[in-house]
């Protein structure tokens, strides 16, 4: 655990009793902070109860007197659709508002640091898609070179649950917009950037206000290093935004698919091929192809900014190498969970939007895509050019007719449920087929989050 420095004998109130609101109190209390816990929920403040922290109604006129600052979880809103009652609260009385990422910058180093070799080192990864295969993935090859390391954040364990740091040890962080938007402190050694696409619109007031979240993470602190994509207008921005010059190393840009030119620091991958090149000449180079747990492009932009991140923290393009050969992707990501009859079965059930579907659609052949769900705005009309590869579609949920609609040309069949779907699919498929979960839309109309939709996926596939 990492204690909360700055509030010792002060009363500090924690709204949203989640993962990341519990370990945040519980952080509070051993640095020596008054907490006041509340959540809407009976059952949330019955699990803090249990925990022994203090449960206090803070919408209740005068709760928020005296507190030294109000700590909110991610998935409050505190503007946009409408600020939650105890934020606006806290505003009218001069209360700062933070979150769990902020307290976490504010207490990580301490003065044992002084007796270190080597000084522990922050990377915080945001994006719209693939921060969690980018974290996972540097964590892991961090591993492999024998360093200290830590995942955190939005994956692995919560930021204040996480030990205090060791002599060289790094943090990596997966930072979501909600993280980074209301952060008071956001000061890591390393920033990553790894795209942009229209998601979370209603919290941010649009596609402005949820790149202004994710550009925080670069503004507030200035990170030594930064690894921006550039494939979208708003990374190319934001890369110039942070450098000094053409030959400014401070910024490594990534690309999938474009061949990046200049002297600065750049690293890109191309038909399956990855590049560094610094002073206009390139200085190392992965084949990516071999590597199974990072199919298709969108993991090959993953891969490079992972890539530019060990080699700012010193790794060799070798020893990098030789950890993405056995890195096995992460759950739900473009995830193989078996091959029957030349048939392989992949669950991307992450892809909770157009564009992450699209990603996927790109990343397979022959593909027998099973998609549906709650769908988001647009719906898959943006996937019209994507389809080239899908054989057929099976549609489930919520979605499904309206999805059924927007197909075209391409076959298709309403199956409703994932039970129908993949046995349809596997009916039908034949040696050389993908049978690929990649929804495009949220999970929440059938099942309780992407991770349970993915479970079902690997159920149906077991029994086929």
């Amino acid at each position: 655990m990492i204690p909360v420095r700055g509030y010792e004998g002060r009363r500090v109130g924690v709204l949203g009793l989640g993962r990341s609101g519990l370990a945040a109190a519980h952080a509070l209390e051993e640095g020596g902070a008054e907490v006041l816990c509340w959540d809407d929920g009976a059952e949330a403040r019955e699990a803090a109860a249990r925990q022994a922290l203090t449960v206090v109604d803070l919408s209740k006129q005068g709760a928020l007197e005296d507190l030294a600052a109000l700590i909110v979880s991610p998935g409050i809103p505190h503007l946009y659709p409408a600020p939650n009652r105890v934020i606006a609260a806290a505003w009218d009385a001069g209360v700062p508002v933070d979150n769990d990422i902020g307290l976490f910058f504010q207490s990580f180093a301490t003065e044992d640091w002084a007796r270190f070799d080597v000084e522990p080192r922050v990377v915080a990864v945001t994006g719209s898609n693939g921060k969690s295969t980018t974290s996972a993935l540097i964590a892991h090859v961090l591993e492999h070179a024998q360093r200290p390391v830590q995942l955190a954040g939005n994956i692995g364990r919560g930021v204040l649950d996480i030990d205090p740091a060791e002599d060289g040890g790094v943090v990596v962080l997966e930072l979501s917009s909600y993280q980074t938007d209301l952060a008071r402190a956001l000061t890591p050694d390393v920033a990553v950037f790894t795209n942009l696409s229209a998601d979370h619109l209603d919290r941010h007031g649009g596609m402005g206000g949820y790149f202004a979240a994710k550009r925080r993470l670069f503004a507030e602190g200035g990170p030594d290093r930064a690894v921006v994509g550039v494939d979208e207008a708003e990374g190319r921005y934001l890369a110039n935004q942070l450098t000094h010059g053409p030959s400014d190393d401070r910024v490594i840009r990534v690309s999938s698919g474009v061949k990046l030119a200049g002297p600065g620091w750049n690293v890109f991958a191309r038909k399956g091929f990855l590049a560094e090149t610094r002073k206009g000449r390139q200085v190392g180079a992965i084949d990516l192809r071999p590597v199974k747990g990072l199919p298709g492009a969108h993991n090959h932009q993953n891969a490079c900014a992972a890539y530019a991140v060990c080699r700012s923290l010193g790794l060799a393009p070798k020893v990098i190498e030789q950890a993405f050969s056995s890195f096995a992707g992460l759950p739900h990501r473009s995830q193989l969970v078996a091959e029957r009859d030349g048939v392989a079965y992949v669950n991307d059930s992450k892809a909770t939007n157009a564009e992450s579907a699209a990603q996927a659609l790109q990343a397979f052949k022959n593909i027998r895509w099973i998609a549906g769900g709650l769908g988001k705005e647009g719906g898959i009309a943006s996937l019209a050019p994507h389809l080239g590869a899908v054989k057929k579609a099976y549609l489930i949920g919520h979605s499904a007719r309206e999805f059924a609609l927007q197909l075209g040309d391409t076959p298709h069949e309403v199956c409703e449920t994932m039970g129908q779907a993949v046995a349809r699919a596997a009916e039908e498929a034949e040696a050389g087929d993908t049978v690929l979960l990649a929804p495009a839309a949220a999970s929440f109309d059938q099942y309780p989050d992407f991770e349970k939709r993915g479970e079902a996926f690997m159920a149906e596939v077991e029994g086929v």
